[in-house]
């Protein structure tokens, strides 16, 4: 009886001294939070590449955009007039809204799959450059872990280094 009741207050000492042990030693860490995304996308040379795309593929964006204006322009028209118009042309209104939504099916998802693979590119340019400037500061600043931000539920800011990652990477031209 006397070791059952001992023992609770045991594991309670026990515990407590297993926290105080992991608490000085979380003290000892250098832990960073790091938005990969944001410092990429904030940085000098991603914002040049994205503009870069955006003009490369405005073109096809503007066609997807008047083939949309189309298809509502028919739309609205078949609503409007539909119960003046003969059946046949309904029946050809009607096709040609339906065969112009499948190219504009297509060309949205073409235009999305490239965007897909420069973004794909971008990261693939931009990766090794960020894993540069992260060795630099793991060196500079003895971090212990970097963590990444968006698999953290909070973080206080003072551990947040994206901003000096894409201050690193504009200084890295």
């Amino acid at each position: 009886m006397v070791a059952k009741f001992f023992r609770g207050p045991m594991v309670a000492v026990s515990l407590c001294g297993l926290l105080f042990s992991t608490a000085s030693v979380a003290a000892d860490l250098n832990i960073a939070v790091l938005d990969t995304q944001r410092a990429l996308v904030e940085s000098e040379e991603a914002k040049t590449l994205v503009d870069k795309i955006n003009r490369e593929l405005k073109q096809e964006e503007a066609d997807a955009k008047k083939l949309n204006d189309e298809v509502r322009a028919l739309q609205e028209k078949l609503n409007k007039d539909g119960e003046v118009m003969s059946a046949s042309e309904k029946r050809r209104v009607s096709k040609s809204i339906e065969d112009k939504q499948i190219d504009l099916q297509f060309m949205v998802n073409k235009l999305q799959k490239e965007l897909n693979d420069r973004r794909q590119e971008l990261l693939q340019q931009m990766v090794p450059k960020v894993d540069a400037v992260l060795k630099d500061l793991i060196e500079l600043e003895g971090y212990d872990f970097i963590l990444e931000r968006g698999s953290l539920r909070y973080a206080n800011p003072k551990h947040d280094i994206t901003r000096k990652v894409t201050e690193k990477l504009n200084s890295k031209k």
